[in-house]
């Protein structure tokens, strides 16, 4: 049996990384040896604890006690576990991905986007491992700062003007909300820490829970509930592997898992979804999948589509949550990986494209397909995980989450995950279909090939991954059916 105090390595594992890519920065083989072998250390020490949560280990370690009643501490548990699993194993390919792509366009500051990658990652895990709020909090933050300058990574007025606006947002939600319902939280309840079945339960009732949970879900700004969205396509400007970073390995799903989490933990699903003050969230979470699919379906940029694409898919997490129903629970678990393999594999083909033909805009890719197949299949691939397409990942999470939807009864929930189906559709398979039938548009270059070795082959793998979690699938729910087994059929 492992022992808790193993939990640490978790962080100090990138936090060492990021200091080893400093020390090696004059050297870039050696540089980006250090950053891919601190990649792969962290996912063997994530896996290692795999087989012992799923059977039933929740180990916790407490650091320090800066406040009474507020300990630093770190815990894992089955949806922590899916988190830093997904996060440690997609470094590992988003590091591969970068090499090829920070190479072959000559980008500048090469060390510190390395170092600050690492220390993304760290966050992640800290988010992951958080035992209670304050900790989460902590965290929460750290990723916050350590991908601005991702964000901000080419420096020009423009990107640093969005970067501002991605910070700006992330900051001013996380102070001005996250933090007083945390403080709010710790003032009826005693405690932060994460709980199955919550902790509010009997210390607040009416009006006073919808709007606790409106602090915590539009606090949490990385979960890109609309309004607060506006980061997301902002942060477009970074570079290619920052934009996966950003949309699959780390900083969204900081958001939704953050959300989730707190719902399950802090609330209680029993508790907080049989109060008509929290019945709000739904709408919410509904409105913004297809609000967002129609934004999406108006943009002409591949990278902009892309982010109004996630800021949608990302609020499927949160309509499954509430929906309240065994499936569903599993459904918003799942899609969390699911989005994680179509999304990061959608990105690495745009910077694919970018990288080999300077392409960013939709009109562009007429014809594509025919100089790029294997960028253009692994796209297609992509897609059709988006839109939840059997053999595809996608299709197993929003199977659990319609069948939830149906065994709740939610008419809203089954309309609107279907609608968005038709929306993912309409602006996903007219990319699909010109990049491979349609000659290419007049004027543009098509003298060009495949992106280099290493941004294909990690792209390749994302492609498969999204493909093999269809066919195996099965430890991922046995781990998070743990979560749901308390709840009503």
């Amino acid at each position: 049996m492992m022992s808790a105090t193993t939990l640490p390595l978790m962080l100090l594992l990138p936090l060492l990384g990021a200091i080893g890519i400093a020390a090696t920065g004059r050297w870039p083989n050696l540089r980006e040896t250090v950053s891919l072998v601190t990649a792969v250390a962290l996912a063997i020490t994530v896996f290692s604890w795999f087989p012992e949560v799923a059977d039933g280990a929740r180990p916790r370690l407490v650091l320090a006690e800066p406040l009474p009643g507020l300990p630093f501490a770190l815990s894992l548990e089955p949806l922590g576990m899916m988190f830093a699993c997904i996060a440690s194993f997609l470094w590992i390919i988003n590091t591969i991905y970068s090499i090829g792509y920070m190479r072959s366009n000559r980008e500048k500051h090469q060390t510190r986007f390395y170092i600050c990658f690492a220390l993304a990652i760290a966050a992640a895990m800290g988010i992951a491992l958080a035992d209670n709020l304050f900790t989460l909090f902590l965290f929460y933050e750290i990723l916050t700062l350590s991908t601005y300058p991702l964000v901000a990574h080419k420096g020009d007025p423009a990107t640093v003007r969005s970067a501002r606006v991605y910070l700006g947002v992330l900051l001013g939600t996380s102070i001005a909300l996250f933090l007083p319902a945390i403080i709010w939280t710790y003032v009826i309840a005693g405690t932060t820490r994460f709980t199955l079945g919550g902790i509010i339960d009997g210390k607040l009732e009416g009006a006073a829970i919808g709007l606790l949970l409106g602090l915590f879900v539009f606090g949490i700004g990385k979960a890109a509930v609309m309004p607060v969205h506006r980061w997301l396509p902002a942060a477009m400007v970074a570079p290619t592997p920052v934009s996966a970073l950003l949309h699959a390995v780390a900083v969204v799903k900081a958001g939704v898992f953050s959300v989730t989490k707190i719902i399950i933990y802090i609330f209680g699903v029993d508790f907080l979804f049989s109060q008509p003050s929290a019945d709000w969230l739904q709408f919410a979470a509904a409105f913004t999948i297809i609000a967002a699919s129609v934004v999406a379906l108006y943009q002409t940029n591949l990278k902009r589509m892309l982010a109004y694409s996630t800021i949608a898919q990302l609020s499927y997490v949160i309509l499954a949550t509430v929906i309240l129903k065994p499936l569903a629970e599993i459904g918003a678990a799942v899609h969390i990986a699911a989005h994680a393999f179509g999304k990061i594999t959608l990105f690495f083909a745009a910077g694919a494209i970018y990288t080999a033909s300077h392409k960013t805009e939709l009109w562009q890719l007429a014809g594509i397909g025919r100089r790029m197949p294997w960028t253009m299949a692994a796209f297609t691939i992509g897609a059709l995980s988006m839109i939840g397409v059997p053999p595809t990942a996608g299709f197993v999470s929003k199977w659990f989450i319609l069948a939830g939807a149906f065994q709740a009864e939610s008419y809203l929930a089954i309309f609107t995950i279907i609608a968005s189906t038709a929306l993912n559709a309409m602006y996903f398979l007219p990319i699909v279909y010109f990049a491979w039938l349609s000659p290419p548009a007049t004027g543009v270059d098509m003298e060009h090939g495949e992106a280099p070795a290493a941004i294909l082959l990690a792209m390749l793998v994302t492609a498969t991954l999204t493909i093999v979690f269809f066919f195996f699938n099965q430890p991922l729910l046995d781990l998070e059916g743990q979560l749901v087994r308390s709840l009503p059929l």
